[in-house]
């Protein structure tokens, strides 16, 4: 993916879903624990020394699969490197709860499935497309039709 670094930064500093200092294992072999602030900005997990500003690193939180490990750990692996993973060891279960519930609403592609989920479920119940009022109709990429069944959009021609 390529992505420009300035932006990256300015997003880093942006207001997080959530932060806190976890220990972080990166997924080289022989990595160690080390304790970093970590924070869950859109759908990046931005990751930092603790006594520095700008992020060490940062993973993009699509097409990742995200594991408790233990009571208090989670990993979060990508689908292209699923042997390479990353783990967090956080202070309580309840925080590892949380960062693990919020990684994966991070995502686009659950706030993608829940937007297609409840559009369904509108139409099914009022007959209407809820999108049809901001002037999005049958040239959206994501079809609702009859209720029940999701088609979408044919981009070949794009």
């Amino acid at each position: 993916m390529r992505f420009n670094e300035k932006e990256l930064v300015s997003l880093s500093r942006q207001p997080s879903e959530m932060a806190a200092e976890l220990g972080m294992r990166g997924p080289k072999k022989g990595d160690v624990v080390k304790r970093r602030l970590v924070k869950l900005i859109v759908n990046f997990l931005f990751y930092f020394r603790t006594d520095e500003e700008e992020p060490v690193g940062a993973l993009l939180l699509e097409q990742c699969r995200v594991e408790k490990e233990d009571s208090q750990t989670f990993s979060i692996a990508f689908l292209d490197e699923a042997e390479r993973k990353y783990v967090f060891e956080c202070d309580t279960e309840e925080q590892c709860k949380e960062w693990i519930d919020s990684i994966i609403k991070a995502s686009y592609e659950f706030m993608r499935r829940n937007l297609i989920y409840y559009r369904t479920e509108i139409h099914r119940l009022t007959g209407k497309d809820p999108l049809e009022q901001y002037g999005i109709s049958d040239e959206t990429r994501f079809q609702v039709s009859n209720g029940q069944q999701l088609k979408p959009r044919d981009t070949s021609s794009l």
